[in-house]
């Protein structure tokens, strides 16, 4: 996906050759073209410039206009600059007509909250937040498979705003606090759990085997290390969509880290389970 804020720079996430065109999004679908549409949809963004401030609906307010659902979002940072930053809720509270007001005068631009990110920070929004994402950064967002974008503020590219649907959908008002992950095995930490999808990271060490139970929808997404899922070698910037299915991962002498998403609302027990043989030794007299 082409955009006006995304990157030439795709190493090394994406051997694709953006040409002229900078590429802001990249986007996973099944390779099955006549396969089902996928609950979640997976991407890299790439920033040279700041995204627009936006909001998305909820699933209610989404089918209300004939869209069949809405959109909660995450996003993993890959990389950022020293100065690389998100916004997330606006920094203080605000009334309905105060909010309107702040998108028509554009002044909603000194409202949103801006945060600093680094490679590897968990950064959650849910349907209804206004946010929006600095420049210098390449991050991996899991979010329900939707478009569902309202836009509030554009920095000067002449593209519409839906000031009417924004203001009805909104939090004008700072959002809930980011929650920590935590560890669930040597291998598995959960990054975050929402009614919607598990984002979990996995860290295998080298040259181990396991199995990756996928009863229901599940993204993989390498981020360090290369090895082999199922028949597939994968490396760096790799996705794979599994569905009620059991893939075996092995990794090479660097192992493998990536990340996990899959439809749920807790983290599942039985995801991933190691099966590296036995070294045998032998007794020396």
């Amino acid at each position: 996906m082409h955009k006006p804020w995304g990157s030439k720079h795709l190493l090394p996430w994406s051997a694709i050759d953006p040409d002229d065109e900078p590429v802001g999004e990249l986007w996973f679908q099944r390779a099955n073209a006549v396969a089902p549409d996928a609950a979640l949809l997976l991407k890299l963004l790439f920033t040279s410039e700041k995204l627009s401030i936006q909001v998305h609906p909820d699933d209610t307010f989404a089918q209300s206009i004939g869209m069949p659902h809405g959109k909660t979002e995450a996003w993993y940072i890959l990389s950022a600059t020293a100065d690389g930053a998100v916004a997330v809720g606006l920094e203080r509270s605000i009334t309905t007509n105060q909010f309107r007001t702040s998108i028509e005068d554009g002044s909603i631009a000194d409202l949103v909250q801006w945060r600093s990110v680094r490679a590897g920070d968990v950064i959650f929004v849910p349907a209804g937040t206004i946010h929006a994402i600095g420049a210098g950064l390449v991050l991996a967002e899991i979010q329900q498979n939707s478009d569902a974008t309202f836009r509030l503020f554009d920095y000067g590219r002449q593209r519409e705003l839906h000031i009417a649907n924004a203001v009805a959908v909104a939090h004008a008002e700072p959002a809930e606090a980011q929650v920590d992950g935590r560890r669930l095995t040597d291998a598995r930490t959960l990054l975050l759990a929402c009614p919607y999808f598990v984002l979990e990271r996995i860290d295998l060490a080298p040259n181990s085997r396991w199995e990756l139970d996928a009863t229901g929808e599940t993204w993989l997404l390498v981020l360090d290390g290369y090895g082999q899922v199922g028949v597939m070698n994968v490396s760096v910037g790799v996705a794979l969509f599994v569905e009620t299915d059991r893939v075996t991962i092995e990794t090479g002498p660097d192992g493998l880290s990536g990340l996990v998403a899959y439809v749920g609302t807790e983290p599942r027990p039985d995801l991933l389970a190691e099966h590296t043989p036995k070294q045998s030794t032998e007794a020396r007299s």
